[in-house]
C-alpha cells in the first residue's frame, strides 16, 4: 500500500515537473515565434490580398490555427512579461502604456457609441415606413440602392446594440460606468483597494477574456470558411485542409427576409475579448502604479468625459 502511494506521489511530481518544463520551454520558444512571424509576414498574412491561390489558402489556415493556438498565447504572454519588466524598471514607461491602452478604449468607445443614435434613428424610420407610408421595404442610396425588407432593418437593430455592448465595454470601464458589487471594497484602505483591483484583473478579467477568445475564435471561423476548423486541429491538419478551403460566409437569417449578417456578431465577440484582455493589463498597471505611488496618483492621466462647467452635480451619472 505504501509502495502504491509512493508511486502515485512520484508520478504526480513527475507530471508537475513536466508541466513546468513545458511552460518555460513554450515561453522561451515564444520569442523565436514572434521573431519569425515579424520577419515572415507573408506566411500568415498572404490571404489578405486574396487571389484564391494555394499560397493564400495555406496562409489563411495558418492564420486561423495560430490565432487560437498555445503558440499565440505564449507569444502574447512573452510580450506582456517584457513590457511589464520594462515598466517595473521605468515607471513612466508603464504610465505611457496605461495611457495608450486607455486611449484605445476611449477612442473605440466614443466612436462606436454613435451606434446607439443610429439604432434610434433607424427605428424611427422603420415605424414611419410601416405605419405612415405602409411600405414593405426600405431603399437607401442612389444609383444602386441598398434595398431590403423592413424586417431586415428591424433585425439589424440587434447589430447596433451589439456594437455598443462589445466595442464600448472598456470605454465604460475607463469612465467608471460599470456596476461594482461592493461588499468590502469601500471599507478598506487605498492601497488595499489597489491590491484587490490587481487581483481582480489577474484572476477574473484576463482568464475570462482568454477563454472567450479561445472559444470565440473558432466559433467565428467556422462561420466564415469551409472545411470548418476545430480547436483540436494541429498545424499539420490545418495545412492539409488548406487545399480544400474556401470562403463560406454565413448569410442565414432567422426569418426569410430577415437580417443575414450574423457572422458580424462572431467578429464582435472576438473583438470584445481582445478589448477586455487589453484593458485588463491596463487596469493591472494602473492599480499597481497607484499602489506604488500612493493616493496622490489616483486618477493620474485618467481621461474621463465631463458635461462641462456648471454641470458638476451631474458628473458620473452618464
Amino acid at each position: 500500500m505504501e509502495n502504491e502511494t509512493g508511486a502515485e506521489a512520484a508520478g504526480t511530481f513527475a507530471t508537475l515537473v513536466d508541466g513546468v518544463l513545458w511552460f518555460f520551454q513554450s515561453l522561451g520558444l515564444a520569442f523565436y515565434n514572434i521573431a519569425y512571424a515579424v520577419t515572415h509576414p507573408a506566411s500568415w498574412l498572404d490571404w489578405v490580398t486574396w487571389a484564391n491561390t494555394p499560397e493564400d489558402k495555406l496562409s489563411l489556415m495558418k492564420f486561423v490555427y495560430y490565432g487560437g493556438s498555445t503558440q499565440f498565447f505564449f507569444a502574447v504572454l512573452a510580450i506582456i512579461l517584457v513590457v511589464t519588466a520594462i515598466g517595473l524598471w521605468k515607471r513612466e514607461f508603464m504610465w505611457g502604456c496605461v495611457r495608450l491602452m486607455e486611449g484605445i478604449a476611449n477612442t473605440t468607445g466614443r466612436f462606436f457609441a454613435w451606434a446607439g443614435l443610429l439604432m434610434v434613428l433607424q427605428q424611427i424610420i422603420i415605424v414611419f415606413m410601416q405605419r405612415i407610408f405602409t411600405r414593405p421595404d426600405i431603399s437607401i442610396g442612389f444609383g444602386i440602392p441598398l434595398q431590403f425588407d423592413i424586417s431586415w432593418f428591424a433585425e439589424e437593430l440587434k447589430l447596433y446594440n451589439a456594437l455598443v455592448v462589445c466595442m464600448c465595454v472598456t470605454y465604460t470601464f475607463v469612465q467608471g460606468g460599470h456596476v461594482r458589487v461592493d461588499l468590502i471594497y469601500s471599507a478598506v484602505k487605498f492601497r488595499t483597494k489597489r491590491v484587490i483591483d490587481m487581483c481582480g484583473s489577474l484572476l477574473f478579467m484576463l482568464p475570462s477574456a482568454t477563454l472567450i477568445w479561445m472559444y470565440g475564435w473558432y466559433f467565428l471561423w467556422r462561420h466564415l470558411v469551409t472545411p470548418k476548423p476545430a480547436a483540436s486541429w494541429d498545424l499539420e491538419r490545418a495545412e492539409r485542409s488548406a487545399r480544400a478551403v474556401r470562403w463560406n460566409v454565413e448569410t442565414i437569417g432567422f426569418s426569410p427576409n430577415g437580417f443575414n449578417g450574423y457572422f458580424l456578431f462572431k467578429i464582435l465577440l472576438v473583438a470584445f475579448a481582445g478589448l477586455v484582455f487589453l484593458h485588463a493589463i491596463a487596469f493591472f498597471y494602473r492599480s499597481y502604479l497607484e499602489w506604488k505611488e500612493g493616493e496622490e496618483s489616483e486618477g493620474k492621466y485618467l481621461d474621463r468625459d465631463t458635461l462641462g462647467e456648471g454641470e458638476e452635480a451631474y458628473e458620473g451619472t452618464h
